[in-house]
């Protein structure tokens, strides 16, 4: 089989043309080799897979005859994916966090409201001056 039909059959990408995008910009590995979408894969290959931030590690057990329900992906595949990978996800959530504070370029509707209820606040009353 296929290995871009593959990864649409076990619905690690959505359609099959995504999944072929992705073997031509070398995000798909089978053996550690960059492949072709036409690439036939076996069961026992292992590929690699970059989606999202995370090199997917999946072993194949057998091939589907079709696109397969997602309750039934894990007669076919194998995710041996280490959670360091995850892991190394949720920190590079929280550096975008902090490189890229909310609000630093144009102020949206909420932030335009904040800024107006807290000049209001800080408004001097005009009877408490005195001239």
């Amino acid at each position: 089989m296929r290995v871009d039909k593959f990864l649409w059959c076990v619905r690690y990408f959505k359609t099959r043309s995504i999944a072929t995008n992705a073997c031509k910009q070398g995000k798909v590995k089978v053996d550690g080799a960059n492949v072709k979408p036409s690439k036939e894969i076996f069961p026992n290959d292992k590929l690699t897979v970059r989606k999202n931030q995370i090199d997917y590690q999946i072993e194949v057990l057998d091939l589907p005859p079709n696109r397969v329900g997602a309750k039934l992906v894990n007669l076919y595949i194998i995710d041996v994916t280490p959670k360091e990978a995850f892991e190394k996800l949720e920190l590079l959530k929280y550096s975008k966090d902090y490189y890229r504070k909310k609000g630093t370029g144009r102020p949206t509707k909420k932030d335009r409201r904040d800024i107006d209820d807290w000049f209001e606040n800080t408004d001097p009353n005009p009877d408490d001056i005195k001239s």
